[in-house]
């Protein structure tokens, strides 16, 4: 059983992880993470626990992807059935039947497995647009507070310069 999980969005980017067996052992257990894949064998049938903890950031909400992928060996594609029961005619009988079959199962595995990691790249596309918008949102706030910073220091200086040169005293003649 293979175990992934990807903190996309929330403050700080990390939860906790642990992963506990039908029985109560604890099988993997993370600390203060934003991702983590993890193999496990899993020799013990029932129902495994997944638990993500945030509880150390009680204020901020988390937004985690996480997947489970479960690699059977006895496992084959759906419809093999329909393999079985097929019948050879002359033109496939220089083919294996079997051959067929594993090259079928082969594909339907890679093709499987590209899936998986295209929706690990997804996620992880969806963390970084996360980061990127929230970083934008505060470079133009401190820029907007720059900017309004320099205005009042040109009004001031400009304010200052005209009082230093500005004639007070009239002679009257």
């Amino acid at each position: 059983m293979e175990v992934g999980y990807q903190v996309i969005a929330g403050s700080g980017l990390v939860v906790g992880f642990d992963l506990i067996s039908p029985t109560g052992y604890r099988l993997v257990s993370d600390f203060r993470r934003s991702d983590g894949i993890h193999m496990v064998d899993s020799t013990e049938d029932g129902d495994y626990r997944l638990c993500f903890d945030n509880s150390f950031s009680k204020l901020s909400e988390k937004m985690v992807f996480f997947e489970v992928n479960i690699n059977s060996e006895s496992s084959s594609v759906g419809g093999s059935n329909e393999w079985e029961n097929m019948a050879i005619t002359e033109s496939m009988g220089e083919y294996n039947m079997e051959d067929i079959r594993a090259q079928m199962d082969s594909v339907y595995q890679h093709l499987e497995r590209s899936r998986q990691i295209l929706a690990v790249l997804r996620a992880r596309e969806a963390r970084d647009r996360y980061l990127l918008e929230d970083n934008l949102w505060r470079v133009s706030f401190w820029s907007c507070l720059s900017l309004l910073v320099m205005l009042f220091v040109a009004v001031t200086q400009i304010y200052t310069l005209q009082r230093l040169f500005d004639d007070t005293k009239r002679v009257c003649t």
